[in-house]
């Protein structure tokens, strides 16, 4: 198969949505990662009518390997991961439970370490491969009651730096993306419009570009770094 491909969990909705998006529209065939199946089917659609739909959970190490297991067989290939999804709970500390707290690990870091270890292999003896990990500006600069999601997130930006080390030497790419508010359901979750206006969050389609400009090469040296993002207003 000449089409590269890319596994995107979070796919269902906003930014994984996105991403689907913009990686269809310049080539890539597309596995799409959630637990939520119809959003998914939603999002081939819109994407690539053939994509590969895997439900899963991504805090499950075996359901993960599956996914690379199915994007081998039905395509006999696979050249990016991104790891967007996403848990955002807003609870100060005396209200968090261990559920919670594990649960938030699980989905924002976790996962992409999951994944990205079941992808390594395989990157490993193509010597290639992009691994795209979906931060926060919350890593740095929490609002009150995010620290759950801002730790995990930090957590995250180390980990792309030290797989991009690691990876450097058989031609495997780690870029970490930490983008702002961006105007999805779950940051409405967080803040009304009222609270945080529509015209200072980022679109979708914003963080969309610039990790599909990671993927295709015009960011390919970045690889290691943070990229932080933000609306100019």
């Amino acid at each position: 198969m000449a089409q590269p491909v890319a596994i995107i969990t979070g796919a269902g909705r906003g930014i994984g949505r996105a991403i689907a998006v913009e990686l269809a529209a310049r080539g890539y065939r597309l596995v799409l990662v959630s637990r939520n199946e119809n959003e998914l089917k939603e999002t081939a659609k819109l994407s690539d009518p053939k994509a590969l739909i895997a439900s899963a959970d991504v805090a499950d190490a075996q359901q993960l390997r599956s996914v690379v297991d199915k994007t081998l067989a039905a395509f006999g290939r696979m050249d990016a991961v991104v790891n967007n999804a996403g848990l955002a709970p807003v609870r100060p500390i005396e209200e968090i439970t261990e559920a919670e707290w594990r649960a938030v690990l699980d989905t924002n870091l976790t996962a992409a370490f999951l994944l990205t270890q079941a992808a390594w292999p395989i990157f490993k003896k193509q010597n290639s491969g992009v691994v795209v990990n979906i931060s926060s500006r919350a890593a740095r600069d929490p609002f009150a009651g995010l620290g759950m999601y801002g730790a995990a997130k930090a957590g995250l930006n180390l980990l792309g730096l030290a797989l991009a080390r690691e990876g450097g030497p058989i031609g495997v790419r780690v870029h970490t993306i930490a983008p702002g508010a961006v105007e999805t359901a779950m940051f409405r979750k967080l803040l009304t419009p009222e609270q945080y206006p529509t015209e200072k969050t980022l679109a979708p389609s914003d963080v969309a570009k610039v990790v599909a400009d990671c993927i295709t090469g015009p960011l390919a040296h970045t690889s290691g770094e943070v990229i932080w993002l933000s609306k100019t207003v």
